[in-house]
C-alpha cells in the first residue's frame, strides 16, 4: 500500500509539472520528466544556444537544437529583428513545437558576463507569442544539469513535425510607438534591462547613446545567481530587489534592452517566474528606436540603476 501510494504521488507530481503554464523547472524534474518511458510524455527539449559546436560537445536527452539568432534577422536595415509570423511559425514547426506538448527550452549556465540564458528567454517568448502554453526554462541551464551528477549526450535529436495553435498571442509585444508613450502614463513602468552603462549612454556598441525617456534601469542579472547567470535567485530575493526598484505587481510594465533577449528575461521572470498580471515586450527595442523616423526619435543618457544602493 505504500509502495503505491509513493508511485501514485510521483505520477501526480509528474502529471502536475506537464499542466499547461509557463515556468522555470528543476534540472532533477525535468530529469523526471525525460526518463518518463513514454517518449509521446516527454517534453520537446529545444537547445537555444547559438554555439553549435557546443551542442556538438554535450547536451541534454533528447535536445534538438534551435539557435535562438535563427529566429531574427534583419530587417529594413536593423538588425536581429524578429522574423514575420509565417516564416518564425515554419522553424518551430521544424523544430517540433507543438501545442500539446511541455516544452524544456535551455541554455548553458556561468557567471556574467556569460548570458546564455537570455537564448532560453528569447526561445521562450517566442514560442509564447506564437501561441504555445506549456513552457520551462530549465532552472540552471546545462550547468545545473551536470552539477547534479546528471550526464550528458552528444547524439543528435530531432523532433518530429510540431503543431502550432491557429491563434498565437501578438499581445504580448508592443511597437515603439506604445513603448515611447508608456512611461507618460499613471501605474506605468518601462524598464530597460540592459547593463547601467549602455542606460547611460556610456558604450561603444549603439548608434545612438542613452535610453528612451522615461525608462529606468534595472540589469536583468540582478534577477540570477552570481554563480550561474541561467539560475533564478530564490523568489523572496528576486521580490526584494524588484520591490527596492518600485518595480511591483500592480504596475503596467513594459520591458526592453538591446535587441530584445535582455528584456526577454525580465518579462520571463516578472510575469511567468513572479506571476505579475500586466507585463509586454517591445521587441524592437534599443536598435530599432535609435533608427527609426530618421533617427529623430527622443533619447536621454544618464541616471542612475533602479534601487541602487
Amino acid at each position: 500500500m505504500k509502495t503505491t501510494t509513493i508511485a501514485s504521488t510521483l505520477l501526480l507530481a509528474l502529471a502536475n509539472l506537464a499542466s499547461a503554464e509557463i515556468g522555470i523547472l528543476s534540472a532533477a524534474d525535468a530529469k523526471k520528466l525525460l526518463d518518463d518511458p513514454s517518449p509521446a510524455r516527454r517534453p520537446v527539449v529545444l537547445d537555444t544556444r547559438g554555439g553549435y559546436k557546443d551542442y556538438f560537445r554535450g547536451h541534454l536527452p533528447a535536445a534538438h537544437h534551435l539557435n535562438f539568432d535563427s529566429l531574427r534577422g534583419t530587417d529594413r536595415a536593423v538588425p536581429v529583428q524578429y522574423l514575420p509570423s509565417d516564416l518564425t511559425r515554419s522553424l518551430l514547426l521544424r523544430a517540433g513545437a507543438h501545442q500539446d506538448r511541455l516544452h524544456l527550452v535551455y541554455a548553458t549556465g556561468a557567471a556574467l558576463p556569460h548570458d546564455e540564458i537570455l537564448s532560453a528567454s528569447m526561445v521562450a517568448y517566442v514560442l509564447e507569442k506564437a501561441g504555445i502554453k506549456n513552457i520551462r526554462i530549465l532552472d540552471g541551464g546545462l550547468a545545473e544539469w551536470q552539477k547534479q551528477g546528471f550526464a550528458p549526450e552528444r547524439d543528435y535529436f530531432g523532433n518530429s513535425p510540431g503543431k502550432l495553435p491557429a491563434k498565437g498571442a501578438p499581445a504580448i509585444a508592443v511597437d515603439a510607438k506604445t513603448a515611447q508613450a508608456h512611461p507618460s502614463k499613471p501605474g506605468s513602468l518601462l524598464i530597460d534591462a540592459r547593463p547601467l552603462n549602455e542606460f547611460q549612454g556610456d558604450d561603444d556598441v549603439w548608434l545612438r547613446k542613452g535610453h528612451i525617456p522615461g525608462a529606468i534601469s534595472f540589469h536583468w542579472a540582478r534577477l540570477m545567481e552570481k554563480d550561474n547567470t541561467h539560475k533564478f535567485r530564490p523568489l523572496d530575493q528576486a521580490k526584494a530587489e524588484l520591490e527596492k526598484a518600485g518595480i511591483t505587481p500592480d504596475k503596467d510594465i513594459i520591458c526592453y534592452c538591446g535587441t530584445s533577449r535582455e528584456g526577454s528575461l525580465l518579462y520571463f521572470t516578472l510575469k511567468h517566474v513572479l506571476g505579475y498580471p500586466k507585463v509586454r515586450l517591445y521587441e524592437g527595442s534599443w536598435k530599432e528606436y535609435v533608427w527609426l523616423h530618421g533617427k529623430s526619435l527622443p533619447v536621454e543618457t544618464g541616471g542612475t540603476a533602479a534601487g541602487a544602493n
